[in-house]
């Protein structure tokens, strides 16, 4: 559903047919405001602002020129929903999940507990409808979204004390967003919701305890590795982070036909570039992480059932909403179509690749 409500006039000839008046497009040169969650330099995420950017001028041969204002220093990390719907910049880069109070589906198009990776995200997104359902999504706030970036899967985090049990979560002052973190919540934690580019000073300060960003590459830029030294490589809130690039509706309705391709082109391309840099990035990052001292754990199998059991609550909790239910149906539907395959073909090459060479 369209918030919006959209004039269509048509005349008739004296045939009788309808003649519809053509789009009227912005003519010349035009630059776009980008306001992103990310601090300037926020390995990764910045990134994909950047390319994304970027590449936009360039499909378009400087048409259209985008100019990003990284967080705060236009709006908040977590206002850029809201700057661009209202108009107030034409587009925004972010991890949708910090907008589960505008609709809680828009998880789905970041990542949500025991959900996609990255390689299902990008079958039920080009393949599956889940594009389509993005746009439908959007349509209600008066956006064009696309997305534009996928940090792979999420490690578990940055912890003071070694986790090994359930219990272990109770009062835990924690930093995760989304639906992993209202899981969280289930198990006890006090969850908090900070933008990336404030997370070390919380951890430092100690008002948190323990925090997720992304991975190791971009963890170890953050240098969380100064001040604890437990890192939970696998976490089961995000497994295919998905990162979007949005445009208020009505701009990029302006937009010539080639410059709206070029927009959801250079989304596209980012989209699979970002992955290839955080997955390059993350192994000899990991390697430097434990030559520092880092204790590389995982989560033991009770704590993994608690996760599930916490993750499905939160999960049926919002099925109540039509569109919630409608875009989680068919995320599930396209995962069960694909993993019969994925997991007879490419998980058991990789896991005999591993054994006949070495990991």
């Amino acid at each position: 559903m369209d918030r919006r409500s959209f004039l269509k006039t048509s005349a008739l000839a004296g045939t009788g047919a309808a003649t519809l008046a053509a789009p009227a497009y912005a003519q010349g040169k035009r630059t776009l405001t980008m306001v992103t969650s990310w601090g300037r330099g926020l390995a990764g995420v910045f990134d994909a602002a950047q390319q994304s950017a970027d590449m936009i001028s360039a499909l378009t041969d400087g048409q259209l020129t985008v100019d990003i204002k990284a967080a705060g220093e236009l709006v908040g990390a977590f206002e850029v929903f809201d700057a661009v719907s209202s108009g107030q910049a034409d587009m925004y880069h972010a991890a949708e999940y910090y907008f589960l109070n505008q609709h809680p589906a828009y998880a789905y198009f970041t990542g949500v507990p025991f959900g996609l990776t990255s390689t299902e995200t990008n079958i039920w997104y080009y393949q599956g409808g889940g594009k389509e359902l993005h746009d439908e999504l959007g349509q209600i706030f008066g956006l064009k979204t696309f997305l534009a970036g996928n940090t792979g899967t999420q490690a578990g985090g940055w912890y003071r004390k070694e986790i090994n049990s359930p219990d272990d979560f109770q009062g835990l002052k924690l930093r995760m967003p989304g639906l992993g973190g209202q899981a969280m919540g289930k198990l006890g934690a006090s969850v908090q919701a900070i933008p990336g580019g404030e997370v070390y000073q919380a951890l430092a300060s100690g008002a948190l305890d323990a925090t997720e960003w992304i991975g190791p590459w971009a963890d170890e830029k953050a240098g969380f590795q100064e001040i604890t030294k437990f890192y939970y490589a696998s976490g089961f809130h995000e497994p295919g982070v998905g990162l979007a690039l949005a445009t208020n509706r009505d701009v990029f309705e302006d937009l010539t036909p080639a410059q709206q391709t070029a927009i959801e082109t250079a989304a596209a391309v980012t989209n699979q570039n970002n992955l290839a840099l955080f997955i390059a990035n993350h192994g000899p990052a990991l390697q430097r992480l434990k030559s520092a001292g880092v204790k590389v754990l995982q989560f033991n199998d009770e704590i993994w059932d608690a996760f599930g059991r916490a993750s499905i609550e939160v999960m049926d909790s919002y099925m109540d909403d039509e569109l919630f239910a409608k875009i989680r149906n068919s995320a599930e539907a396209s995962r069960g179509s694909t993993s019969g395959w994925i997991s007879q073909s490419e998980s058991v090459f990789v896991a005999q690749r591993d054994r006949v060479l070495g990991g």
